[in-house]
């Protein structure tokens, strides 16, 4: 099939959100809706879902029939499914490319079948050995491909960490909700390595601000990568002790061997200067405390 030349006009009233049950991806509903904007979502789960007014789909993005399917009944494609982990797919990365590759291929030719717009999200660390890394960076470079090759109108946007409101602490262990429930039992607050590494931390809301209005608002970012992220990055030593701040813990910090895959010292840090495309005037993101006191509010509830 050959390049798209002309892209379609239509605002977008219908979005296809794949992961939307997940952590970013329900925030992203939750936006999508207060927008009035008609939501598909297609995911494995419908573990914590939470709305009846959106359309859902049980399925997998390796089912290419499905996929290119809904894509064709939507205005615009918010691509979050994909399969987590570092250390937890070291010794088994094939799933990850069978999800994290040939499932995103299938999104991005139903992205040219159907020439619709797309946000694809990628990951900050696009640099680390991890099979996460790899297989989410390697879907990013198909996507950029795409946009040149076939005139494609997909954004990638390199998430940096998110963190807030639902997002698990299992099967795939993430730094703040680790961190939270360990301060909360006041057990000991376990850090990979000396906790020098040094993390950008975004608050889940800012980063899905940043993920619709790329989807819904006019720009030609799409040749070039967006970082969503502060620019600012904390220590893993730092997050912690904020940790056991906010929650009044009692819990001590035991620094333990580095897991797999991610090396020691790492500095994951946005690039800000790629945000000033869409937002030449900068844009404030929530202070790291004032998002933490309110992730921290949200598992006292839900732990």
């Amino acid at each position: 099939m050959g390049a798209n030349t002309k892209h379609k006009k239509t605002k977008i009233k219908s979005v296809l959100v794949t992961g939307g049950t997940g952590f970013i991806g329900s925030h992203v509903v939750d936006s999508l809706r207060d927008k009035n904007i008609d939501v598909y979502i297609l995911a494995r789960t419908k573990e914590n879902f939470w709305r009846s007014d959106v359309h859902f789909i049980w399925g997998d993005i390796r089912d290419r029939s499905l996929v290119l399917e809904l894509l064709s009944k939507v205005d615009g494609v918010i691509h979050l499914a994909g399969r987590l982990g570092t250390a937890e797919t070291i010794n088994n990365p094939i799933p990850s490319v069978e999800v994290n590759i040939l499932g995103s291929l299938n999104v991005l030719d139903g992205l040219r079948e159907n020439n619709i717009p797309a946000v694809y999200i990628a990951v900050g660390n696009y640099w680390m050995n991890n099979s996460y890394s790899i297989t989410k960076t390697t879907a990013e470079r198909f996507a950029l491909m795409y946009n040149k090759e076939h005139n494609t109108q997909i954004t990638v946007i390199r998430a940096l960490n998110a963190f807030g409101e639902r997002q698990k602490h299992h099967p795939v262990k993430k730094i703040i909700p680790t961190f939270i429930l360990q301060a909360l039992k006041n057990e000991p607050i376990s850090i990979y390595g000396n906790g020098k590494q040094k993390m950008d931390m975004i608050y889940v809301k800012d980063l899905v601000r940043i993920i619709c209005d790329v989807l819904l608002k006019k720009h030609n970012v799409h040749n070039s990568v967006i970082e969503a992220g502060t620019g600012k990055g904390l220590t893993v030593n730092t997050i912690a002790k904020e940790v056991i701040q906010t929650t009044h813990s009692k819990s001590i910090i035991q620094h333990v061997s580095m897991r797999p895959g991610e090396p020691k010292n790492a500095v994951v840090v946005a690039d800000i200067k790629t945000l000033r495309q869409l937002y030449p005037r900068g844009i404030r993101f929530t202070p790291f405390k004032e998002g933490l006191r309110e992730t921290v509010a949200w598992y006292k509830k839900n732990q």
